[in-house]
């Protein structure tokens, strides 16, 4: 069965480091620098016993699977999350699809959706409102899909 590359799957440590990196800069918002391996191995002081070198390769696996990007400061890595956790998990939702070579989607998404809340099919139907008028008004310029992609990073 052909696997897709849109959305790799996360181990519990890579995810741990990206809810780290996710945390980091909601808090810091725009004016998040990025965290470096360091940094990242202090979050988990008191939690968890793990080497600063597993949190290096974790964080060089990350950016080779494009989760996260760096820039050099110094010596060291500046790390970011290449996108945000909506984004992330709307590929592994799709990747899901793909990898399951499921043939009847409307069939595979009402399951999917047989346990949803109230609240959660309130979000759906929100969600495709917002999909809709965005259809209506015509593909949006990169800049638009840019400011979104930042006005969802900073929720």
């Amino acid at each position: 069965m052909p696997h897709s590359t849109s959305a790799p799957r996360l181990g519990e440590l890579e995810r741990a480091i990206m809810e780290h990196l996710w945390e980091a800069a909601d808090a810091a918002g725009t004016a998040f620098a990025g965290a470096t391996v360091r940094e990242v191995h202090e979050r988990f002081d008191g939690e968890r016993e793990i080497a600063y070198t597993t949190v290096m390769t974790v964080l060089d696996r990350l950016a080779k699977k494009d989760l996260v990007t760096r820039d050099r400061d110094g010596r060291a890595w500046r790390y970011f999350p290449a996108d945000t956790r909506e984004a992330l998990t709307a590929q592994t939702m799709r990747r899901t699809l793909v990898d399951m070579e499921v043939t009847d989607r409307r069939t595979a998404l009402l399951h999917f959706l047989d346990g949803a809340t109230n609240d959660e099919i309130d979000d759906l139907k929100a969600a495709l409102a917002e999909v809709e008028a965005r259809a209506a008004e015509g593909p949006a310029p990169a800049s638009a899909a840019a400011a979104l992609r930042d006005r969802l990073r900073r929720r």
